[in-house]
């Protein structure tokens, strides 16, 4: 075994640790507790889904000032406030 977690893996006391215990402990018994190890799903899944929400909400941002200016050119044009006039030249080469 390479590791000290190998150890732990393998129910193996490390020397160091039985130096800790106090005289008339049976090794046997002793229950060594470790934290988990960490998981990433939950972090992952939450940038996920911030970076989803924020793109959405540019979307829909996007649409509506698209189809407010549509309307607003047409409400415009309608009225005869907005004219566009679009000009041919009228010279011809010869």
């Amino acid at each position: 075994m390479r590791y000290p977690e190998d150890q732990f893996n393998a129910g193996h006391i490390p020397a160091d640790l039985l130096g800790q215990l106090p005289p008339g402990t049976d090794p046997k018994q002793i229950v060594i507790v470790r934290a988990a190890p960490r998981n990433y799903t939950g972090p992952i899944l939450l940038t996920v889904t911030i970076t989803g929400g924020i793109a959405l909400i540019i979307l829909m941002i996007a649409l509506i000032l698209h189809v407010a200016a549509a309307a607003t050119v047409a409400v415009l044009s309608a009225t005869g406030g907005v004219g566009l006039t679009l000009k041919r030249s009228s010279h011809r080469s010869k």
